[in-house]
């Protein structure tokens, strides 16, 4: 059972004049704290390459890189408690793992973070840091865990100055903390530290979490058993860790790559360029065992992509890359039906708080709902963030555990509850009004949401010509020809413009005499064509991996719902689509934006066309590297291609880019991907019940059996609570399966799901034994053909546009699509 921690409020400005009057003894600890402050929101180095930002922009950039909104509370109880998921932190962070830190995880090492020991560190042990790196403003940070009063860095940040009386939340409540050696990743003290406890359990080493990462109890046989003592509140470790919005954006600049991306310097960092080689999915499931359920839910999936549907469970495969913002000034908008929270003057008297509400205390800071029409980016994979920029950047924050007690933990399902009378079986829609008042994170994110937009449209794209050191394009264009042959530039644009530019354009055609390099008259660094029209269309029609347009958080009675537009909601959904679908909304794509093309391969929303990249990293321990090529009946070839190591240089990503265009173009070269089970597997479904009457009544008890070697996207998408329901019903009331199913099985399909669940009852009854459901050999694939959200299975599948062309025109494109 979920139980929120009764936290003191780290939340509260540091305020001395309240002090002023109290005793001689707090006056001298308050004239310490405030030398201590000495720390500031920003290093140096980072100050530096952002100094020519407006300050608008610079606030934008310091809320992004370090703000957590509190969510540290939620990685550190609600994920374990609520959701039972495992990080394990010291296992990713230990300042002895740091020469990993890149080709284990992805992560940015923080340039301004040293090794305790290391010539020059401030701290001298490993022992001063409990274990990890030591950051700029862990002077003051270690000093207050197993304490409170923190004096958290965000409450220094210097906001842009307000017109008017300042209504802004709290800059505190943004809550940065100090870096945690990666960029993106923040560690704060942890007041409900006990020293004591911790140097028994790991052997009187404040440095050692052997102890804290150990077992509880061992069951060596028992791949599913959750022995892990990071499950045990009882002891709980120095720091709390929150993530920042930057975890996933931030990545290296393809222009200004380091020479080591394990020592990096600032000026090769770019906070919104996204991070191609991220393993967060691997870092949300570091705690468990390779072989146990969750982590194959939670951790296979390939360098820079994310589920973003990881907590707020939907049943869905729902890998998709950490998008790129580049160019947003020139973004498409789409007319759409909005229904969301606006400004207004005021609320009018007697207005309940559902539809307008006024900060109290905030003269004039009021919000109304209504529906108007308006035009909006589409935004996410599916178009389905479609209410607002601002507040498609707001929800961000949800989604990696802001407000989460406040706000949304209650809206989400427990995989456990298998009972749709039980609380939490479902989802249920997170609200947006209440939210806001509610959690003053949201309000201190939501103040400075114009900051954090202005940040975002700094963004440019990164020209191939410059990051070689060319002095035009036509220098590029011109080697570009001699690579692949004389005029293949010019050839390569034609190509496009009859082929390509109907989605990836967002000017108008014809496209013949379209220049799609083109930049806005003022600015030469902003690009005049996004390159992609945004567009939703069928997932069936472009072809590829299905899983991300079945996403459905943002559907009605989901979670996300207030961030979708109306209209979303409405569209039909792919009739396309063999999957049983509830609801309208799903199974789209935009047509995405090729800026930048040259420097964010591999390709699609799940980085499956183009070569497999790696880490290697030096602790084989944490090279989460399994090869996901099969043969023609799903199995592993013999000898699969090598994947490539991470190159972050100019040239490396030239040449990955190069590669992944080949395979785009040529499908039918490509050696299918599919991502396979390490273990067997075991979930019960119907599980023996206590009571006897009723295993009597229902006369079953199922599980399912998963073998060594089974697609691992098939799980993930396995809508097993109704199985379990429909199981029951079959048994007990047939009719309400009936009204459960009309409308989206017709007779046939309906006929044909009463008999492969009589075939599971009656399975249970004869054999008088548990019965185990091999999915491997199941009878028709009845278990996949109506309970999995997504049938697909070949995961570099589709995007088949261009294969028809010559060898010689699919060079020319590939040139082409380099200079863009």
């Amino acid at each position: 059972m979920y139980c929120p921690i009764d936290d003191r409020p780290a939340s509260r400005p540091f305020r001395p004049a309240r002090l002023l009057s109290r005793s001689l003894p707090v006056v001298l600890f308050l004239a310490m704290a405030i030398t201590a402050k000495a720390q500031s929101s920003l290093s140096e180095g980072y100050a530096r390459e952002i100094a020519p930002l407006s300050a608008t922009e610079r606030v934008g950039s310091e809320v992004w890189f370090n703000a957590t909104a509190f969510n540290d509370r939620f990685f550190t109880y609600g994920f374990q408690q609520r959701v039972g998921g495992l990080i394990d932190w010291y296992g990713i962070l230990a300042a002895e793992k740091k020469k990993d830190i890149f080709q284990a995880w992805g992560g940015i090492p923080d340039p301004d973070c040293c090794v305790p020991g290391e010539p020059n560190c401030p701290a001298k042990s490993l022992s001063e840091t409990y274990g990890f790196q030591w950051c700029p403003g862990d002077d003051v940070l270690l000093k207050y865990i197993g304490k409170y009063g923190y004096p958290d860095p965000a409450c220094d940040l210097t906001d842009v100055p307000a017109q008017g009386a300042d209504q802004r939340q709290s800059a505190c409540d943004l809550h940065f903390g100090t870096s945690t050696g990666i960029l993106g990743l923040r560690k704060f003290p942890n007041p409900r530290f006990d020293r004591s406890a911790w140097l028994k359990l790991n052997g009187d080493k404040p440095e050692s979490w052997e102890g804290y990462r150990g077992a509880l109890n061992v069951f060596p046989t028992d791949a599913q058993n959750r022995t892990s003592r990071l499950f045990d509140g009882s002891i709980e470790p120095p720091y709390r860790i929150g993530m920042a919005c930057g975890a996933c954006h931030i990545g290296y600049k393809p222009d200004k790559p380091p020479a080591d991306p394990n020592h990096p310097a600032w000026e090769n960092i770019d906070g919104l360029v996204g991070n191609q080689y991220s393993r967060v999915s691997n870092i949300l499931g570091s705690g468990f065992g390779k072989h146990a359920l969750e982590w194959q839910l939670i951790a296979r999936a390939r360098p820079g992509i994310v589920d973003t549907s990881a907590l707020p469970m939907d049943y869905v495969s729902n890998p998709g890359t950490m998008n790129a913002i580049i160019n947003f000034k020139q973004r498409p908008l789409h007319e759409h039906e909005i229904l969301k929270w606006r400004r207004a003057a005021a609320c009018p008297a007697g207005t309940q708080a559902e539809k307008c509400w006024c900060e109290p205390g905030k003269l004039g800071k009021c919000w109304e709902r209504s529906t108007k029409k308006e035009l909006q980016p589409n935004i996410l994979k599916g178009g389905e963030d479609s209410i607002g920029i601002k507040e498609a950047i707001q929800r961000v924050y949800f989604n990696i555990g802001s407000c989460s007690e406040q706000c949304w933990l209650n809206h989400i399902p427990d995989l456990r509850a298998a009972d749709p009378k039980q609380r939490n079986y479902g989802q249920t829609p997170f609200d947006i009004g209440q939210c806001r008042r509610d959690c003053a994170s949201f309000r201190a994110i939501e103040d400075r949401l114009d900051d954090i937009e202005a940040f975002f449209f700094t963004a440019r794209p990164t020209d191939l010509w410059k990051a070689r050191g060319l002095a035009s394009p036509e220098a590029l264009e011109a080697e570009l020809d001699q690579q692949f042959f004389p005029g293949a530039v010019k050839r390569g644009r034609d190509i496009y413009a009859r082929q390509c530019a109907s989605c990836h354009s967002s000017g108008k055609p014809p496209f013949d005499n379209t220049d799609f390099r083109a930049t806005v008259p003022g600015d030469p660094t902003l690009r005049a064509d996004w390159l992609g029209n945004d567009e939703l269309e069928p997932a069936s029609e472009i072809g590829t991996y299905a899983g991300r347009s079945l996403h459905s958080n943002h559907m009605r009675t989901r979670v996300w719902e207030q961030y979708a537009a109306l209209d979303i909601h409405e569209r039909p959904r792919d009739p396309a689509r063999p999957e049983v679908m509830a609801g309208a909304g799903r199974g789209y794509y935009r047509n995405i934006s090729l800026l930048s093309a040259w420097a964010h391969a591999p390709f699609m929303h799940n980085n499956a066309i183009g070569p497999e990249i790696c880490g290697k990293p030096a602790d084989k321990q944490v090279d989460f590297y399994d090869s996901p090529y099969v043969d023609a009946e799903g199995k592993p070839i013999a000898s699969p291609p090598a994947c490539l190591s991470y190159d972050t240089s100019v040239a490396g990503r030239y040449q990955l880019y190069v590669a992944s265009m080949r395979d785009m173009l040529n499908p039918g070269k490509r050696i299918d991907k599919m991502h396979l089970l390490d273990d067997d597997i075991i979930i019960d479904i119907a599980p023996k019940l206590q009571n006897p009457e009723l295993n009597k009544l229902l006369g079953l008890e199922i599980s399912v059996r998963i073998p060594k070697g089974y697609p691992a996207l098939a799980i993930n998408s396995l809508r097993f609570k109704d199985l379990i329901q429909d199981t029951v019903l079959r048994r007990t009331d047939a009719q309400k399966l009936d009204e459960k199913y009309a409308g989206l099985l017709n007779a046939k399909q309906l006929a044909d799901l009463k008999d492969g669940l009589q075939r599971l009852i009656l399975d249970a009854i004869l054999k008088d034994r548990p019965t185990v459901l091999e999915l491997a050999a199941d009878r028709d694939r009845f278990v996949q053909r109506f309970y999995s959200n997504n049938l697909g299975r070949v995961e570099n599948s589709g995007h088949r546009f261009g294969e028809t062309l010559s060898d010689q025109d699919k060079d020319a494109l590939i040139a082409f699509v380099a200079t863009l």
